[in-house]
């Protein structure tokens, strides 16, 4: 397979690596882009993170919550200017509505439409680009946080033993940090127990490889490998890593410690993070 430069560019782009480094292990894998990424992140030439890929569009990140739904979407735009245009943001909301009003699960004709229309009018490309919608339960609250004009968004899903609790100061603040922390963070997962094996399987090759490769004898490796997979789950699972507020605790630490303050447990059950032109 012939490695082009817009390949190795692409590769550069999602790993920080330097272009000859990317060049020689698209080679090495022979044109595969996913195995020359694992290659580099062996030779600990890219940082152990989330694939993202990531586009040039502008936009903005919108969020509704109603008393049983809330749904977080992303519109994107060809420039920062129509972003921040009045008609914009009102059909961003607009879709939102939509969205919960008719129990949409994915993009319909009738929801490109009313952007078509606004395309007629601004004269500018734009598009629905995706959505999401979380079901709160009745013991459930969803706090958002919007970064500036809507370049990012999160939403988190908590629930409690007895709900009444999310009508106390305390706890409000802490669903809100909760939103702020995962906008901060942007984690993977919500715990270590909800890494997928395939992801589990390919940090362990990365970790094994990276070990062996600084002379460790064979029977220390498991060890060392299980020890970093312990630190990798502090920086990409939400509940494992340091609370934006405290970071001498982890998130879980502080839900427990907030759960005996309330005197009801409380749980963080699902987040959502969207940021303009990134693909989670």
């Amino acid at each position: 397979m012939e490695i082009t430069a817009d390949i190795v560019k692409q590769l550069r782009d999602a790993t920080g690596a330097g272009m000859m480094d990317c060049k020689k292990a698209l080679v090495k894998a022979e044109g595969d882009f996913a195995q020359a990424e694992k290659i580099l992140k062996e030779m600990g030439l890219a940082a152990v993170a989330k694939r993202s890929g990531r586009a040039t569009n502008n936009g903005s990140v919108f969020i509704l919550i109603e008393k049983e739904k809330a749904v977080i979407l992303e519109l994107v735009c060809e420039t920062d200017f129509v972003a921040r245009n009045k008609d914009f943001i009102a059909l961003g909301n607009q879709l939102c509505k939509d969205v919960l009003v008719n129990g949409y699960t994915a993009v319909v004709p009738e929801l490109e439409l009313k952007v078509k229309e606004l395309i007629s009018t601004i004269k500018e490309n734009m598009s629905l680009k995706r959505f999401q919608t979380i079901d709160i339960p009745a013991n459930g609250f969803v706090s958002q946080y919007i970064h500036g004009e809507g370049s990012l968004g999160v939403m988190v899903l908590l629930t409690a033993g007895d709900p009444n609790v999310f009508a106390s100061d305390r706890l409000k603040e802490f669903a809100n940090d909760c939103a702020l922390h995962v906008a901060a963070f942007n984690p993977l997962f919500l715990s270590s127990n909800d890494v997928d094996a395939a992801y589990v399987k390919e940090q362990t090759e990365i970790f094994t490889a990276q070990t062996l490769s600084l002379g460790k004898p064979e029977k220390v490796v498991p060890g060392i490998v299980q020890g970093k997979l312990s630190k990798h789950y502090s920086e990409v699972c939400l509940m494992q890593q340091p609370f934006v507020k405290d970071d001498s605790q982890s998130v879980e630490k502080v839900l427990a410690a907030i759960s005996k303050e309330v005197g009801t447990p409380v749980s963080i059950k699902q987040f959502l993070f969207y940021k303009v032109g990134v693909e989670n």
